[in-house]
C-alpha cells in the first residue's frame, strides 16, 4: 500500500496568459518526466495536446499528468483560463486536495483569477500563490502582493522576494531560511547557486521574515507565548505552522520567480510537499441522498474504506472513452466490478491506466488518493459517483452553469446528419456546460454553449476531430404570436359537385385568453343546431392552425374560442366539412382580432465591479432592459434586469469590452412580452423575405 501522506493532489489555475502551461511544463522537466520541454507560443507544450490548444496558444480542457518531487507523489492538473471554459477549473477544483494560483507578474490580478479564486475559494481549496513572469517588462511583484490583498480579499504570506527586477531579474530570495538562489545565464533550471542574501536586500529580507513568522505563529498558542517572550522558534515548527495556516486558508504562502526563465519553481515544488494538504488532510466529502441533501456522512479518505469514487471528466480519444477519477476511498483492481449509483447499473473495470497528458501508462491497482482514468466505461456521466455494489453512495454532485448562447447548425452534405449527431453526443458527454436540443419548429438541431469562442471552438472540434463539416446560422430568436381584441363572426363552408356535398356553418367568438393559458375551446350551442359529434372536428380544426399565425408564421398562444351557433345539412354535413369550417374562420377571423407579435424575455443576472455598474446599466436600458435590483457584494456589484433575447446576442464580448473582462452574467427564460412595433415590423418582413425566397 501506498503512503497516502506522501501524495498531493494539485491543480494549476489562473487567468489567461499568466503562465499555468509554462509552470506545469516546468515542473515536468524538474521531476524528471520529460527530458525537453515544450513552449506554448511553439505549439509543443506537453499539458495543451489538442490541435485547437496548440494553434490558439490557449489550454482549452483540463489535462493531468503525475510526477515525483523529494520522494512524493504529485498528480498535477493544468486547467483552463478561459472565462467561456471556466466549466473546466470547477470540475478540477472539485477533486484536488490543494492549488497553486499562478498570476502573471505584471497583469497582477486579473477578472479571470478572480473567478478561480471564488470558486476555490467555494471548494475551500487550500493554494500556494506563484507570482510567475517577473522578468517581464512591468513586471512588481510587490505590486501583485497587494492587488491579492485588495482584489481577492485573501491573506498572502511572502515565502520569497525576487532579487532584480524585469530583465536584471537573476533569482529569489528564500524568506524563510533567509538564503538567496541565484541562477546563471543558460537557462537550464539545475544551474544555481546558494548565496548570502544581497547587502541591499538584508533589511528587506529581515523585514518580512519577522512579518513571516510573526503570522505563522498565531497558528500555535504555545508557540505564540514562547516568541513574545523573545525565544528563537525553530525553522521545523515555523514550517509545522504555515502548513497549518494554509489547510485552514487562512493565509496563501506566496513565490514568485519565472516559469519560463526556470527561476523559482523548485521553491514552489517544495512548497507543494511542505505546505498543501495530503488526500487525508482534507475535510472528507459529504455524502447525499438521492435529492442531493447530505446524509451527515463522509467518504473518509482512506484504503481500508469501501469503494467510492467520482467521475470529474469524460474525454474522449484515439483509443475510446476515457473516464477520470478521483479514489476518495478504498481501492480498485482490474476486473472490479463497480457500481454506478446515479444510473444503478453495474460496471466491470477493464484497463485502467495513469494519465500523463495525451500518453498513458497501464495500472494493475489503484487506491484512495488517486486520480485515474478507466477506458472504455458505458453510461459514466461528469459527477457521478462510482462506488462499490455492496455500499451504495453518492457523493457531492456537481452543480454547473446554464448555457448562455444558441446557434443552430445543420451538417452540409445530406449523409452527414448521422455522423453529426454521434459526434455532438460524444461532446455533450465530455462537456456538462455544452447542450444540444432539436427545435420542434424548424427541425433544426440548436448546439447551446458558454459564450461564442465555446460555441466556436465546438464546432472546429467537430469538424477536424470527427470530419463533420457544418453550416453554421445565425442566432436565432423564437417569437410567438397573439389577439389583444375580442371577435364575433361567422363562417360557412359549402361545396356541392355532383352526388354528397360538404356543408358545415359556424358562428363564433375570438377573444384573447389568459397569459399562458395556451388555446381553449368551449361551446355554447342551444337546440342542437350543430350537433355535438362535431364539436371535436371544430376544435382540431382550430387548434391546427394556432402553430402558425398570420403576421410572421410564428405559433399562437393564449386564443379562447367559443362556438354559439351554426346550421349543418342532414346529409352533406360531415366531420371534415366542420374541421375545414374551422380552418376557415381562423384565416378570416384572427387578422380582424387586432394579432400582436410577442418576444421573449430573459432573466439576466450581471456581475460587474462597483467602477463599472454605471455603464452597465446604461447598456441594459439602451437593449430595453428592464432593471429589478441592484445588490452590492464583496467583490462586486449584481444587477438583474429584464432584457428582451433579441438585444442580448454578442452581450457577453460587449459586457468584457465594459468591465475590462471582470464582468460575467447568466440568463434564463423568463416571460413572453408584447414587441414595440418597430422591432414588430422588421421581424415580420424579414420572415415574409424568408417566404419569398422558399
Amino acid at each position: 500500500m501506498a503512503d497516502l501522506s506522501k501524495y498531493r493532489n494539485i491543480g494549476i489555475f489562473a487567468h489567461v496568459d499568466a503562465g499555468k502551461t509554462t509552470t506545469t511544463e516546468r515542473i515536468l522537466k524538474l521531476t524528471g518526466k520529460i527530458h525537453k520541454t515544450g513552449e506554448v507560443h511553439d505549439g509543443e507544450s506537453t499539458t495543451d495536446f489538442m490541435e485547437q490548444e496548440a494553434e490558439r496558444g490557449i489550454t482549452i480542457q483540463s489535462a493531468a499528468v503525475t510526477c515525483e518531487w523529494n520522494g512524493h507523489r504529485l498528480n498535477v492538473i493544468d486547467t483552463p483560463g478561459h472565462v467561456d471554459f471556466t466549466v473546466e477549473v470547477y470540475r478540477s477544483l472539485k477533486v484536488l486536495d490543494g492549488g497553486i494560483g499562478v498570476f502573471c507578474g505584471s497583469g497582477g490580478v486579473e477578472p479571470q483569477s478572480e473567478t478561480n479564486w471564488r470558486y476555490a475559494n467555494d471548494s475551500e481549496v487550500a493554494r500556494v500563490i506563484f507570482v510567475n513572469k517577473l522578468d517581464r517588462i512591468g513586471a512588481d511583484f510587490y505590486r501583485v502582493v497587494e492587488q491579492v490583498k485588495k482584489v481577492l480579499g485573501a491573506n498572502p504570506l511572502v515565502m520569497t522576494l525576487p532579487i532584480g527586477v524585469e530583465e536584471n531579474f537573476v533569482g529569489v530570495v528564500d524568506v524563510l531560511n533567509k538564503q538567496a538562489y541565484v541562477w546563471d545565464d543558460t537557462g537550464l533550471p539545475e544551474n544555481y547557486e546558494i548565496k548570502e542574501v544581497p547587502a541591499d536586500m538584508v533589511e528587506k529580507v529581515e523585514e518580512y521574515h519577522q512579518m513571516m513568522v510573526e503570522t505563522a505563529v498565531e497558528q500555535d498558542d504555545d508557540l505564540m507565548m514562547a516568541y513574545m517572550e523573545g525565544e528563537e522558534i525553530s525553522v521545523e515548527d515555523i514550517k509545522r505552522c504555515i502548513r497549518k495556516g494554509t489547510r485552514d486558508l487562512s493565509f496563501f504562502p506566496t513565490f514568485c520567480g519565472s516559469a519560463f526563465k526556470n527561476k523559482g519553481v523548485q521553491l514552489v515544488l517544495d512548497a507543494v510537499v511542505d505546505y498543501l494538504p495530503d488526500p487525508t488532510e482534507v475535510d472528507p466529502q459529504p455524502l447525499t441522498d438521492e435529492e442531493g441533501n447530505e446524509t451527515g456522512k463522509f467518504a473518509i479518505v482512506s484504503a481500508d474504506e469501501p469503494f467510492r469514487a467520482l467521475a470529474f471528466k469524460i474525454m474522449d480519444d484515439r483509443f475510446g472513452a476515457l473516464t477520470f477519477l478521483r479514489i476518495y476511498s478504498g481501492k480498485l483492481k482490474k476486473g472490479d466490478t463497480i457500481l454506478n449509483s446515479a444510473t444503478g447499473k453495474t460496471e466491470r473495470v477493464g484497463r485502467m491506466v495513469e494519465m500523463q497528458a495525451n500518453e498513458r501508462n497501464e495500472l494493475e491497482s489503484a487506491q484512495a488518493g488517486d486520480i485515474i482514468a478507466i477506458v472504455g466505461m458505458k453510461n459514466v456521466q461528469t459527477g457521478h459517483t462510482l462506488c462499490d455494489p455492496k455500499h451504495e453512495c453518492t457523493l457531492e454532485a456537481m452543480v454547473f452553469p446554464e448555457p448562455v448562447i444558441s446557434i443552430a447548425v445543420a451538417p452540409k452534405d445530406k449523409g452527414g446528419s448521422e455522423k453529426m449527431g454521434i459526434a455532438i453526443g460524444k461532446l455533450v458527454a465530455e462537456d456538462p456546460s455544452f447542450r444540444v436540443e432539436t427545435d420542434e419548429d424548424s427541425g433544426e438541431t440548436i448546439l447551446k454553449g458558454m459564450g461564442e469562442l465555446h460555441l466556436d471552438i465546438k464546432v472546429d472540434i467537430l469538424k477536424r476531430t470527427y470530419g463533420v463539416e457544418l453550416i453554421v446560422g445565425k442566432p436565432q430568436v423564437a417569437y410567438r404570436e397573439t389577439i389583444t381584441k375580442a371577435v364575433e363572426d361567422s363562417y360557412t363552408h359549402k361545396k356541392q359537385s355532383g352526388g354528397s356535398g360538404q356543408y358545415g356553418k359556424i358562428d363564433y367568438r375570438i377573444r384573447p385568453g389568459e397569459p399562458g393559458s395556451g388555446f381553449t375551446f368551449k361551446s355554447t350551442v342551444v337546440g342542437g343546431n350543430v350537433p355535438k359529434e362535431f364539436y371535436p372536428a371544430i376544435e382540431k380544426g382550430f387548434a391546427g392552425m394556432m402553430n402558425q399565425g398570420v403576421l410572421a408564421g410564428f405559433p399562437v398562444l393564449d386564443v379562447e374560442v367559443e362556438l354559439y351557433d351554426g346550421a349543418y345539412h342532414a346529409v352533406d354535413s360531415s366531420a371534415i366539412a366542420f374541421e375545414i369550417a374551422a380552418k376557415g374562420a381562423f384565416r378570416q377571423s384572427i387578422p380582424k382580432a387586432a394579432p400582436q407579435l410577442l418576444e421573449p424575455i430573459m432573466k439576466v443576472d450581471v456581475f460587474t465591479p462597483e467602477d463599472h455598474v454605471g455603464d452597465v446599466i446604461g447598456d441594459l436600458n439602451r437593449r430595453r432592459g428592464m432593471i429589478k435590483d441592484q445588490e452590492a457584494g464583496v467583490t462586486g456589484v449584481r444587477i438583474k434586469a429584464d432584457v428582451p433575447l433579441s438585444e442580448m446576442f454578442g452581450y457577453i464580448g460587449h459586457l468584457r469590452t465594459m468591465t475590462s473582462g471582470r464582468g460575467q452574467f447568466s440568463m434564463e427564460f423568463s416571460h413572453y412580452t408584447a414587441c414595440p412595433n418597430n422591432v414588430a415590423e422588421a421581424v415580420i418582413a424579414e420572415a415574409k423575405e424568408r417566404k419569398a425566397n422558399k
